[in-house]
């Protein structure tokens, strides 16, 4: 498949995110509660970056490639909030303490770079030889946005069931683990014999979702962009700011209430674009959605998700506070018919 990288791209790109891991293992070498001061510092590098970046992509390779890569960035970013809130169910679920967190979440930064990378390859080979893996990327993502719209309307979207996890019961069954955190050690030696430690079991968990995520993300950027290297850039940048983003989001991922709502509008509207992609080079009348469209489109679902989410929630606080001085009246009459 055509690309904008050159082999010398390629390896500054790989050098940057490399050192960029090293920076955070160091950053996190000492367990620490993480303050809003810092995860908002990281969270302001952690955007500039891609940002400039997309300023270089489109100064050297044009508007469209610009364009691409930031429409790609964006539906990635989008994706990787989704993530936070699967990743804060299963710190929570495993009781994981404040000071160990950082360290998690970036083991499955890792993880998800590694899986994305090999999908990202697989996904290249398949496509640069055969058209109908566009039609397999979009059923893909059509199912996905039908899953994620009807748990959405259960209300079961962010469920998660540990002890349900495949991977945490194949870990137990080989192994035995520990009651107690063992700080960021993965294994400890407890009576002779080694076991897993807590720690241990929700890295495991959390890469085991890795899988998930990469199974939509990877064919949700190839429906905007088909160069490899911009697929592979895009789901690097949006990842790597998952640690500080964690941290800066973690008492507001609650209040989008409608996320699910609009990741399933978006992942099947990708769906379709990458069908449409496929039909029109099988019958070239058949229309191209192009990427500014796509930009407009994912930025107007992304707008209306954040604004009925803020409403939603506007009214659902209207109604408890109002439920509260409802029942505290109520309280003031029993007590005063309770004195007369």
């Amino acid at each position: 498949m055509s690309s904008i990288a050159s082999p010398t791209l390629w390896f500054i790109t790989m050098a940057v995110v490399l050192a960029l891991l090293v920076v955070d293992f160091i950053a996190t070498r000492r367990p620490h509660e993480v303050s809003m001061r810092e995860a908002l510092a990281w969270s302001a590098f952690y955007v500039a970056l891609p940002l400039a970046f997309g300023l270089y992509v489109w100064s050297a390779h044009g508007g469209d490639r610009g364009l691409e890569y930031y429409t790609g960035y964006l539906v990635e970013k989008t994706l990787s909030v989704d993530n936070l809130f699967v990743f804060m169910l299963l710190l929570a679920a495993f009781a994981v303490p404040e000071v160990l967190k950082q360290r998690v979440l970036l083991y499955g930064i890792i993880g998800a770079l590694v899986l994305r990378g090999i999908f990202i390859a697989l996904g290249a080979a398949a496509l640069s030889r055969f058209d109908w893996v566009f039609l397999i990327f979009g059923g893909v993502l059509l199912l996905t946005g039908i899953k994620l719209l009807r748990d959405a309307i259960r209300g079961t979207e962010h469920e998660v069931d540990v002890s349900q996890l495949r991977a945490v019961k194949v870990a137990r069954r080989f192994m035995p683990v520990t009651e107690d955190y063992e700080g960021a050690r993965l294994t400890v030696v407890k009576g002779g014999a080694r076991a897993l430690t807590p720690f241990a079991l929700v890295t495991i968990a959390v890469l085991a979702t890795d899988i998930v995520f990469a199974v939509d993300s990877v064919p949700a950027v190839y429906g905007i962009t088909g160069d490899p290297y911009l697929v592979f850039v895009t789901n690097a940048f949006a990842l790597l700011g998952l640690r500080a983003l964690y941290f800066v989001l973690e008492g507001a991922l609650s209040a989008l209430v409608h996320l699910s709502y609009g990741l399933a509008a978006i992942l099947g509207f990708i769906g379709a674009k990458l069908v449409l992609h496929w039909a029109h080079l099988v019958w070239p009348s058949i229309p191209d959605v192009p990427t500014l469209a796509s930009l407009f489109v994912i930025v107007a679902i992304l707008a209306v998700t954040v604004c009925t989410s803020l409403v939603a929630n506007a009214r659902s606080k209207a109604a408890t506070k109002a439920g509260t001085e409802a029942g505290t009246e109520d309280e003031a009459d029993d007590d005063a018919f309770v004195t007369r």
